[in-house]
């Protein structure tokens, strides 16, 4: 399969268009990032800096290392902190962290990749340290399957699997926001 790339210029227009609660999606992902001291946050999939930069503001002492696999998304992004271009199967950076964050982005990979990145991601946190997951689902309805996704590319899962996923890594997770096929998820490290 080709490499799917995204263009810095046109993506936060085209995601305006696409997900008519864009905007809400990401303030609600800001909003579950809150609660507890947080140092230094990590971001998968940093795109355009649209969620670092909500989180930052929530978190402005914070020290961010963000990993896009797009330079040019890395550049558009235009943020301070440590940004690198990497995948979601690569090893991710060094922690540890306090906060990991991810808007619209694990959806891109299969089922047993998504759980393998939850182990991954807990590898990275303190203890009582904080996930939150801001991304596509499969609706209980299908009627509820608004978002465009592209076959091949766009692989959500249901949100009860990946709450038990989450739960098998030994996070306690909870939904703190959904509508539709979208859904936001604050799982915190069990100590």
């Amino acid at each position: 399969m080709s490499q799917f790339h995204f263009d810095p210029s046109t993506y936060f227009a085209n995601m305006q268009a696409d997900i008519p609660v864009f905007e809400e999606l990401q303030d609600e992902t800001a909003r579950a990032t809150e609660g507890g001291a947080v140092r230094d946050v990590l971001e998968l999939g940093v795109g355009t800096g649209e969620t670092a930069r909500r989180v930052l503001a929530r978190h402005p002492k914070a020290r961010l290392v963000g990993i896009d696999e797009s330079e040019a998304m890395l550049a558009a992004a235009d943020l301070e902190g440590d940004l690198r271009v990497s995948r979601l199967e690569d090893p991710l950076p060094e922690g540890p962290f306090d906060l990991v964050v991810s808007c619209l982005v694990v959806h891109h990979l299969e089922a047993e990749e998504k759980h393998d990145l939850f182990r991954r991601i807990a590898s990275v946190l303190r203890p009582g340290g904080r996930f939150v997951l801001a991304d596509v689902i499969v609706p209980d309805r299908d009627e509820d399957a608004v978002t465009p996704t592209t076959p091949g590319f766009d692989k959500p899962d249901r949100l009860a699997d990946q709450l038990e996923w989450l739960s098998e890594t030994g996070f306690a997770a909870e939904t703190t926001w959904s509508w539709k096929d979208l859904a936001v998820v604050r799982a915190v490290l069990r100590g």
